[in-house]
């Protein structure tokens, strides 16, 4: 768990925001943990019955047969199903099914690593970021040995070819850095990542506005994740995010299959669940606007080497946009009766 967040700024050295990540927030203490990806997706599925989930099932299309959705999956496989959730990314065929507005380019690219010290890094439970001069970085310790990293910039004809290779996304980085006021213990965290541990991708987001009124669901068709509210990575909610949909999700899923509806009445299977779904739909529609416009706007500021938008940053704005990353974690998405 994560104590104190301190943000230096890449064009001075200077720290221009310390904040305290265990203040009480609206429900108790702040937690803000570094948790990898794999080891939370093996927690999730130890908790089904083996064999429920289908890895590199790639939806070609969705057909309809009444109130079933018949999906043509890339290995010729065929799939009936009385509810359709989307949980297949940024490309997801189901968002495009239901009409959803095409993520959008932000101009800026992510790269991201770990570095490993069997031995221990030693490196004190801070969030610690990097931000102006064109670029957005940091690094938080994951355990006692892992440290995770990352770095957002702004793209440009000058960089051309950095992500052919891990080798030269890393060099790209390393030389970015040293261009600026940070310290040598965090180049040599990312100058210790192994090629293996090196990603970089364009950073997309769904148009917030677009989901005012986007259809999240139609009849027993809905969305989730990142194929419902893609953002950029500047809050670090993405996948805490995707876990609000899937408790909230389930929860108006399994009032509608027990038979429970707001009136209480025995309406037909399939219009609960559609009337679920909608409710769903409603719950998550403003929590993930405010989530994409919050993120896009943070990294747009926090990058920005503009003199005017770095010194209000700098001078006013760190102390926000740190309160900011709190606030949006503070989200109660409600409990799961058994």
């Amino acid at each position: 768990m994560f104590y104190r967040l301190r943000v230096i700024s890449s064009a001075t050295g200077e720290i221009v925001r310390e904040a305290d990540l265990t203040q009480q927030g609206k429900r108790g203490p702040h937690e803000i943990r570094c948790v990898r990806r794999n080891v939370l997706l093996q927690a999730l599925e130890e908790e089904l019955p083996k064999g429920t989930i289908r890895y590199s099932s790639k939806i070609v299309s969705i057909e309809e047969d009444g109130d079933i959705k018949i999906l043509q999956l890339a290995d010729g496989s065929v799939l009936r199903a009385k509810v359709l959730i989307g949980c297949d990314g940024i490309n997801s065929v189901v968002a495009k099914w239901l009409g959803l507005a095409k993520p959008s380019y932000s101009g800026r690219a992510a790269a991201r690593g770990f570095a490993h010290y069997p031995d221990g890094h030693g490196f004190e439970p801070e969030f610690l970021q990097f931000i102006g001069h064109g670029f957005r970085s940091g690094m938080l310790p994951c355990n006692e040995t892992d440290i995770y990293w990352f770095f957002t910039w702004t793209r440009s004809e000058h960089d051309k070819g950095v992500d052919e290779s891990a080798a030269k996304m890393k060099q790209f980085v390393l030389d970015k850095l040293r261009g600026s006021k940070v310290p040598e213990e965090a180049l040599a965290v990312i100058d210790r990542s192994e090629m293996s541990d090196v990603l970089a991708a364009p950073l997309r987001f769904r148009p917030p506005l677009s989901l005012v009124t986007a259809s999240i669901s139609r009849g027993n068709v809905c969305v989730a994740g990142d194929a419902l509210h893609p953002m950029t990575p500047d809050l670090g909610q993405g996948g805490c995010s995707a876990l609000e949909d899937g408790v909230i999700l389930a929860r108006c899923l399994g009032e509608a299959l027990a038979g429970k509806d707001a009136k209480g009445s025995g309406s037909a299977e399939n219009g609960r669940i559609e009337a679920g779904l909608r409710e769903y739909a409603r719950i998550r529609r403003w929590r993930s606007v405010e989530l994409v416009a919050t993120a896009y706007t943070v990294g747009f500021i926090q990058q920005s080497d503009n003199a005017i938008v770095s010194f209000l940053r700098d001078k006013f704005l760190s102390g926000v946009l740190a309160g900011r990353l709190l606030k949006m974690a503070d989200y109660d998405c409600g409990t799961l009766s058994n």
